[in-house]
């Protein structure tokens, strides 16, 4: 039995495909949309479809952006020669609200070929900052057998981060011990 019209249910039935978003959380979001004024509709829906349209891939780190270049990249005070590898856009923010570390980033999203013609250029380390898990694990020591024969210190998070934990989800002063603690591969 149908509660709503059509028109409710579609907004709670798209808004419950948002990751961490059940079945309540969606009919809580659509009520709180649809009781929101029309001007904050617009631009949540003007925010969505321009951000779906125009953010892609950092040509540099792979990290989300609406330029050639993220901040980062771009940044000349960044250390360039210290390259950080997380695994996503969330664990680099997660290591950028610490405000320690000041080298730049490789976002994998799988494009391990990118990292290795960045490694073509001046690059002194690479931190390898996976999750800590069987993957995150896996993934380290893979990274690690490719940069090895380059030259190029390769190192890895200290412990700390506990063992199949995110990094996302990770405070600021853990994840600011694990990269002061961390040793090479």
């Amino acid at each position: 039995m149908d509660f709503y019209s059509t028109q409710i249910s579609n907004l709670v039935e798209q808004l419950s495909h948002l990751p961490g978003i059940g079945a309540k959380s969606a009919q809580r979001l659509a009520f709180h949309i649809l009781n929101m004024p029309q001007d904050q509709v617009a631009g949540l829906s003007n925010a969505m479809l321009s951000a779906k349209k125009n953010v892609r891939y950092c040509k540099e780190c792979c990290t989300y952006t609406d330029d050639e270049l993220c901040p980062i990249c771009s940044n000349p005070k960044r250390n360039h020669k210290q390259i950080m590898v997380v695994e996503n856009t969330r664990d680099l923010a997660a290591y950028e609200k610490t405000g320690k570390f000041e080298g730049v980033y490789h976002v994998l999203h799988i494009r391990l070929s990118e990292l290795m013609v960045r490694l073509q250029g001046d690059v002194d380390e690479v931190i390898v900052a996976t999750n800590k898990n069987l993957e995150g694990d896996t993934t380290a020591t893979y990274i690690s057998k490719l940069i090895k024969p380059l030259g190029i210190r390769v190192s890895r998070i200290a412990s700390g981060v506990p063992a199949g934990g995110d990094l996302e989800y990770i405070d600021e002063v853990t994840l600011y011990r694990a990269l002061e603690g961390r040793t090479d591969m």
